[in-house]
Order: structure tokens, then C-alpha cells, then sequence
């Protein structure tokens, strides 16, 4: 007699959202795919019901699109998308990181530190991929915590997402990498500074060079 108790299927939905959403931001399935849906019960050892409630969940946030009687499908990379998305983001961020910087405490400024020690004392090569991916979403949250808004936060981890499905298409590029770390020692210097006129110029030039990395990626892949 088996007496262990059946998986709640909010338990296993949300389980499944993390594991699919990270492999769809990732690149694991390629753009315009069709999902095949025992593929994934296989693949994510879960049942039907978690997982259908798992997939309407990424197409209401946008990482899926749901077609009448047809399943789900991975949106297709586009170049107007991908100059949309980081127009939003120079905007939506932008406003964040000012606002942060004029509402931070004390306990932001340590835990903005911590969160940039821990991502300088990482070096990014094949084998940790995505701890240095966690990482770098850690700080670039934290960064613009305490900007006072629930919904400005939920659209620019929103954005993060969708930008990423292209930055993250091909391998490493190192020199701009490069550029790109110390800007983030840049933004922690400026923004414990409260300096958040020049915070803000830094982190649009920060965006603009990663968009030249997605975009390079982007255009390699069509």
C-alpha cells in the first residue's frame, strides 16, 4: 500500500514554470519550436495538469504562445522586438535605479555590496554558465530594489527575461564582458554616492552595449 501523499499541483506548477522558464531564457529549445507536450511530462517528470497550468502561466507572461487547439509554441526572435524590449528597459530601469537611489537605506547599500562581491568573485566560462546568470540577476535586481513600486519591479524582471532569450543565444564575448563588469562596479560606486543623474547615464550605456551584444547574437541566428 503506497501512503505517501500526492504532489499539490500548485507544488509541481510552480516547479515546473522555474525549470521552463529558465531553459526557455536560456536558449534550451530553439525559437518558433513547437512544444510537444509528453516530450515535456518526460523530460520534467510531471504530470499533465501542473504542466498545462505551468505553460498558460509562461504564455500570460510571454515566454510562450498558446494556439487555439495547436499547444504552445516558442515566440520567434524579430529585430523590432528585440529594439522595443530595450527601449523599454533604458526607460522602465532607468526610472527604477533613480528611484532606488533616492529611497535606499543602509541595509540596500550592504546588500548591494554583497550582491556585487559575489558577482566579481565569479569568472563566466562553460561550466558555470548559470550560477553566473543567477548571480548577475541578483545584483541588476538589487540594484533597483527599493525603488518603491511592485509593478515597475514585475516589468523590468519581465523585460529581463525577454532580453535575455536573444543576449544569451551564442557563446561569451570577452572584451565587452569585460566592459561590462566594471560598469556594474561603476553603478555600485554611483549609486551608494546617490549620484543617481550619472548612475542613470551609466546604466542606458550599459544596456545600449548589452543590446550590441544580443543584437550580434540575434543576427547571427537569422
Amino acid at each position: 500500500m503506497n501512503n505517501s501523499l500526492p504532489t499539490p499541483v500548485g507544488t509541481a506548477s510552480s516547479r515546473v514554470f522555474d525549470h521552463l522558464r529558465k531553459d526557455l531564457v536560456g536558449g534550451r529549445f530553439v525559437a518558433g519550436e513547437k512544444l510537444a507536450i509528453n516530450a515535456l511530462k518526460e523530460q520534467y517528470q510531471v504530470g499533465l495538469s501542473p504542466l498545462r497550468e505551468a505553460l498558460n502561466k509562461l504564455a500570460a507572461y510571454g515566454l510562450l504562445i498558446q494556439e487555439n487547439q495547436r499547444g504552445f509554441r516558442v515566440p520567434r526572435l524579430s529585430r523590432d522586438e528585440l529594439d522595443d524590449i530595450t527601449q523599454m528597459r533604458l526607460e522602465m530601469e532607468g526610472m527604477a535605479l533613480e528611484r532606488a537611489i533616492e529611497h535606499g537605506d543602509s541595509l540596500w547599500e550592504a546588500d548591494l555590496l554583497a550582491a556585487a562581491h559575489r558577482l566579481k568573485r565569479i569568472t563566466i566560462n562553460v561550466d558555470n554558465v548559470d550560477e553566473w546568470e543567477h548571480l548577475h540577476t541578483q545584483f541588476h535586481r538589487t540594484l533597483v530594489a527599493p525603488c518603491g513600486s511592485v509593478w515597475l519591479l514585475r516589468f523590468i524582471e519581465q523585460l529581463h527575461d525577454q532580453f535575455d532569450r536573444y543576449r544569451r543565444l551564442g557563446p561569451k564575448m570577452p572584451t565587452i564582458r569585460q566592459e561590462l563588469d566594471e560598469q556594474h562596479h561603476q553603478l555600485v560606486e554611483l549609486a551608494l554616492q546617490r549620484d543617481a543623474k550619472v548612475a542613470r547615464e551609466l546604466m542606458d550605456d550599459h544596456i545600449r552595449k548589452s543590446y550590441e551584444v544580443a543584437l550580434k547574437r540575434y543576427q547571427e541566428h537569422v
